[in-house]
């Protein structure tokens, strides 16, 4: 029987073993290396495309924000415009309703009736005088109830003074500032034909 010796047979295969597994243990490691590099590089180019995203967000929002600022901005300008013409509206609408007004008290101020002091709140009026008698008061009031710029007299005292050696009656009276209707319906509308007066007869 002849005597064979294995063991060299056996060592290089042990030794082929070991480089399969070596190759394979790196090729593993090559592979996971390979996948780790391309997650990482897909979440971090996820990651800058967000933050860009954020920059972007953020940009604009400074720029609404300005928007914003100018709008206020302009709507305080625009209510301080308003106010200003809603000011200078009264004072015309007084300058002509106080004009109006004295008009009115010289027009309906009847004899034996002097003023004292006018005082004007508003759309009311307070009137001061003397008055020869209560029956002068009485058609004071009337007047003023009849005046188409005038409304709703009220008397508010009179008692019996001595001016000047003479007895006379001091009143105080308070009156309302109106609008007539004759002002609004005796104007034609625009662009409404004016009323042509009938021909002559022959």
């Amino acid at each position: 029987m002849i005597p064979i010796n294995l063991l060299p047979h056996r060592a290089a295969r042990r030794k082929a073993q070991q480089q399969q597994f070596f190759i394979l243990a790196g090729m593993t490691i090559a592979l996971a290396a390979a996948i780790v590099v391309v997650v990482h590089t897909f979440f971090a180019g996820r990651i800058e495309a967000q933050v860009e995203r954020n920059k972007y967000l953020e940009s604009e929002i400074v720029l609404l924000d300005k928007q914003i600022d100018e709008i206020k901005k302009l709507k305080e300008q625009t209510q301080a415009l308003l106010a200003r013409k809603r000011v200078v509206e009264s004072l015309q609408t007084n300058r002509t309703e106080t004009v109006r007004l004295l008009d009115q008290l010289v027009r309906q101020l009847p004899d034996g009736v002097y003023l004292k002091a006018v005082k004007q709140t508003g759309q009311r009026v307070n009137v001061i005088g003397y008055a020869t008698s209560n029956a002068r008061v009485s058609t004071l009031m009337r007047n003023f109830e009849a005046s188409p710029w005038l409304e709703s007299p009220s008397l508010v005292e009179i008692k019996a003074v001595t001016v000047e050696n003479a007895s006379l009656n001091e009143f105080n009276l308070n009156v309302n500032i109106s609008r007539p209707k004759e002002a609004n319906t005796s104007r034609p509308k625009p662009g409404t034909p004016a009323a042509v007066p009938p021909a002559p007869k022959t």
